[in-house]
């Protein structure tokens, strides 16, 4: 067994909400032990009790009541799709966010890279979102309009949001560090009636404009009648056609304060796939299952209460995002971040945990991975008395990583790796207040999501890495995907590989003990002498390294098979020697196995990664076997992959270097 980093005490253990779920449970149907596992077993086995149970314990805001919980046409995996949740229910998702609108308490801290800080209570932020509602009903906004936005990680964005879906309509948005073409590639595909922007954004110590994007979007998208512009950056604003200012939007009409009684699945957010391989996919999410499963996530497996406070380092382009907004459901305050984490000092985002005092951080690894090799031991420079949870996603985190965390940050503390994606804006497996930690290892499966490692044969695998499958139908699955009336694209993209099992393109594997590993996408899988071989378990032994501060592997065709490939960038004016090939291929050899160890090694300056910040290995092979790579507005550094086209000529006979 792997040796717990940290182990919940049995005070703790008793206090949590989790705990109080268990015991109700296993009295009402009379579960035969309180463990997770048991817990776990029954809310897969039994999804009409369990997701009632968090309705209920969580205290849904509906205005009419279900008929039934779940409804499928059959019974057979093919209907998991069509199941239906909650129908006759009749809700809104912004007045479940804002249940406390009457408090006092803070609902929203937010500062940037500048050190400009804002809060505002529960009640300034729904008399804003009532305000916002109205200038958006006054442009004809209702129930199944969208509103767009290009935002940063600011205020106005959670105002917008809560505003559009207390009228019904649609929200979407766009980090304002994407391009035009990344945002058109977006917007483009759903017509909003109102566009919300920024006059422009600051990031590692710039300033950037955004009404030049703004004009290229009015001009390339007809349905928008109106683009408000919040003025968040120092830069002068020259009104244009279809201009209107935030303050004028929130001034336009007197505020109703209501909230519209919407069905269960009324779509709620239109969300995006990467990109990488095509115009991204529209993902739409209902309100209802998403805020089910974001209170279950929150409440259950984080133990997010009132009073605490809930910090993840996000942008408005990706679904942490979303995840975020979602714990004021549950009492909490969020803290909104815009800018760099490392600017203006290594510190910047370490103070912040003090300065406002938080319970719950969430980052990615490669955040961590920054401040580790940078030397910077943050219990020795900060008061984390407060800090209870910290999250991680974007990527598998390393066991050094783990071991880390709790020698620097902190060792009371339930580090909890988080995996599940855009595709169901929630996670598959993720942390667990009553559980140890162990390095390298997730801690449990979620309740209500019946998570299996299958072999190619749809076979159920423990102790054995397999296909990441989801076998029953949950809550939070998309309701369909933007103009895909056939369900064409939604079909393709998780359920074929088993019939009518969702498939989500991870590998993973499920221990004896029910904790879990996740080995990375499937789809980039490596298959050198067709043994497969996720990219993610040589990240952990090469990413381990001090020299190396960022890597990225892939499956090179060569020679009628496939050979390793790993390219990494280095420490500043460090070079890749034959010493330090020598010092790589032995720490993969000895963490992974022979099968792991790369080929080629070749340094580069940069690795190109998404918006959201994963790494595009994709990209990096096309560009390598000289493909074009179809979609570079979803990069955020697009450039990087301009080292990769001038070695493509000398790893590949026939392809002239650029």
């Amino acid at each position: 067994m792997n040796k717990p980093l940290w182990q919940p005490s049995d005070s703790h253990i008793a206090s949590t909400q989790l705990t109080s779920l268990t015991q109700r449970i296993q009295t009402k149907y009379q579960l035969p032990d309180a463990s997770y596992a048991t817990l776990h077993h029954w809310s897969v086995t039994h999804p009409d009790a369990f997701w009632e149970t968090v309705w209920t314990e969580c205290e849904v805001i509906a205005s009419q009541p279900h008929s039934h919980v779940m409804q499928s046409p059959g019974s057979s995996h093919s209907d998991m799709r069509s199941t239906r949740w909650f129908e006759g229910a009749q809700l809104n998702f912004a007045e479940n966010l804002l249940r406390h609108r009457e408090s006092d308490q803070i609902a929203i801290h937010f500062f940037d890279e500048r050190d400009r800080v804002r809060s505002l209570s529960f009640r300034e932020l729904a008399d804003s979102v009532f305000r916002c509602a109205a200038g958006l009903r006054s442009h004809g906004v209702k129930a199944g309009d969208r509103v767009a936005a290009i935002v940063p990680n600011c205020p106005e964005a959670v105002i917008g949001a809560l505003a559009a879906s207390s009228l019904g309509a649609i929200w979407s948005s766009c980090s304002p560090d994407f391009g035009i073409s990344g945002i058109y590639d977006r917007l483009g595909q759903i017509a909003p009636k109102v566009l919300i922007s920024v006059n422009g954004y600051h990031y590692n110590g710039k300033t950037f404009d955004c009404l030049e994007k703004v004009q290229g979007i009015l001009d390339k998208i007809d349905s928008i009648q109106a683009a408000v512009i919040y003025s968040y950056a120092d830069t002068p604003i020259v009104p244009f056609p279809k201009y209107q200012s935030w303050d004028d939007l929130l001034s336009m009409s007197e505020p109703e304060g209501k909230f519209e009684p919407l069905p269960f699945d009324h779509p709620l957010y239109i969300l995006y796939s990467s990109g990488t391989t095509g115009v991204p996919k529209s993902i739409v999410h209902g309100a209802g299952g998403t805020l089910l499963q974001h209170l279950k996530e929150h409440r259950y497996h984080c133990d997010l209460k009132p009073g605490d406070t809930l910090f993840f380092f996000t942008t408005c382009g990706w679904m942490m995002w979303n995840w975020l907004v979602s714990g004021l459901a549950s009492g909490a305050s969020i803290v909104l971040y815009d800018g760099s984490p490392t600017f203006p000092e290594i510190s910047h985002l370490w103070n912040a945990l003090e300065r406002f005092q938080v319970t719950h951080f969430g980052t990615s690894p490669k955040f961590l991975s920054v401040i580790k090799k940078a030397g910077y031991v943050p219990q020795a420079q900060h008061n984390l008395e407060r800090l209870r949870v910290m999250l991680s996603t974007g990527a598998p985190l390393s066991e050094e990583l783990f071991e880390w965390v709790y020698g620097d940050v902190k060792a009371d503390l339930q580090l909890a790796s988080i995996s599940g994606g855009t595709d169901i804006i929630s996670c598959f497996v993720l942390g667990n207040p009553n559980l140890p930690v162990c390095a390298g290892e997730i801690q449990c499966r979620g309740l209500g999501m019946n998570v299996e490692a299958w072999d190619e044969s749809g076979k159920s695998l423990i102790g054995e890495k397999g296909e990441l499958v989801c076998a029953t139908p949950f809550p939070s699955m998309p309701i369909y995907f933007w103009n895909d009336p056939d369900s064409v694209k939604y079909r393709n993209a998780y359920f074929n590989s088993f019939e009518g099992v969702w498939a989500h393109g991870d590998f993973i594997e499920i221990t004896e003990r029910g904790t879990t590993i996740i080995y990375g996408r499937s789809d980039t899988t490596l298959n050198p002498g067709g043994v497969r071989i996720g990219t993610a378990e040589i990240y952990r032994q090469v990413e381990s390294l001090p020299e190396v501060l960022d890597s990225i592997v892939v499956g090179q065709p060569w020679e009628d098979d496939v050979r390793v490939v790993l390219f990494v960038v280095l420490v500043p004016e460090l070079d890749l020697t034959e010493d330090l090939k020598k010092i790589i291929k032995a720490t993969i050899r000895k963490g992974a196995s022979p099968r792991h160890v790369p080929a080629v090694i070749q340094q580069v300056p940069e690795i190109p990664r998404t918006i959201s910040g994963k790494k595009v290995e994709k990209a990096v092979l096309q560009t390598l076997t000289g493909q074009t790579v179809e979609n570079t507005s979803a990069l955020a550094n697009p450039n990087a992959l301009q080292a990769f086209a001038k070695l493509a000529g000398h790893m590949n006979p026939g392809i002239a270097p650029k």
